[in-house]
């Protein structure tokens, strides 16, 4: 008995909490100054991360006068750069596995092919193994950009998406779902889930799936009011439905730019030009492009606390 529906609200939206997060890593490592072997290229894919301090976030900036060399506080590990620096051997849990409900959400980024959809769902997942020293995580939960909530399209005998859409979605979302079902069958993923599908979409997804998604979380922009038609089909197909207030844009090329760039309230870590750089400002130089975003929680059970909070935000550096 009772409702389906599961309502998990945030203090913060998630692109607010990430912006937070990051800006707290890169000025915690600046401080800390802590080094890390370079090799001294600057043909880098860049990978950022960052996580949710439960002590709270530092505050300020780091003069761009006294700003270290971001050589200093990141490590470059073959064409990848980890920004900031991160020391494995000191990650992990308090508890046993056994004790702990973990969640990853994975935030496919506008603008990036979905040809390398496949390619990101294996990279997304291992960093958040390494973070909590596991090897396996208990629900994944799937953000599209090209699928958005509309409580409006439940309404009526018709729905406002087109046959086209939906198809075209199908056509994006099933190859990357192929890849999740693999790590579901080798133990990595125990749960898999979708964000912001009504249940038109369900209907028609559904049938391409070899595993079926358990979960399904959507943006309900009016208090969390359900509509009923949802409600009625996720119940009928053993689906359940949990609310957020995250966005599907988590990471705007604009806002990673300025974060990593050498401006007041940027990490050093991109020069502003090429004439810049070449002045003997230390920084790398071309254009960054956002790729996707991670999540994670772990939730401990027997208390519902949340013990490990944080993101993984990975993107390209072009010339």
């Amino acid at each position: 008995g009772g409702s389906p529906v599961i309502s998990r609200p945030a203090v913060e939206k998630s692109n607010t909490e990430l912006v937070a997060s990051l800006r707290t890593n890169f000025l915690a490592a600046q401080l800390s100054l802590s080094t890390a072997p370079s090799t001294g290229s600057s043909s880098l894919t860049p990978l950022t991360t960052g996580s949710s301090s439960p002590n709270g976030h530092y505050s300020g900036t780091v003069a761009a006068s006294q700003r270290p060399p971001f050589r200093t506080w990141t490590h470059e590990q073959g064409d990848i750069l980890y920004v900031p620096a991160i020391d494995w051997s000191l990650c992990g849990l308090n508890e046993g596995r056994s004790q702990y409900d973990i969640t990853v959400k994975l935030f496919y980024l506008p603008d990036v092919p979905s040809s390398r959809y496949s390619v990101h769902a294996m990279e997304a997942i291992e960093p958040v193994l390494k973070e909590l020293q596991i090897q396996s995580i208990d629900l994944l939960i799937v953000s599209f950009p090209s699928v958005t909530f509309d409580a409006d399209d439940e309404d009526g005998d018709e729905c406002d998406i087109t046959s086209s859409e939906v198809s075209q979605d199908i056509k994006t979302i099933v190859p990357a779902w192929r890849t999740f079902e693999t790590l579901h069958a080798n133990g990595t993923i125990a749960q898999l889930g979708l964000a912001e599908f009504g249940s038109q979409r369900l209907a028609r997804f559904l049938p391409h799936t070899k595993i079926r998604p358990s979960v399904d979380q959507i943006n309900v922009r009016d208090c969390c009011v359900v509509p009923k038609p949802l409600i009625l089909y996720a119940k009928q197909e053993g689906i359940e439905l949990l609310t957020h207030n995250d966005c599907t844009n988590i990471l705007p090329t604009g806002t990673l730019r300025e974060l990593l760039g050498s401006g007041k309230n940027g990490a050093g870590v991109l020069a502003e030009s090429r004439e810049a750089n070449a002045a003997g400002y230390e920084g790398l130089t071309g254009e960054v492009e956002p790729q996707f975003v991670v999540k994670y929680t772990a939730v401990v059970k027997d208390r519902g606390v949340v013990e490990n909070k944080g993101y993984f935000a990975v993107a390209e550096l072009k010339d």
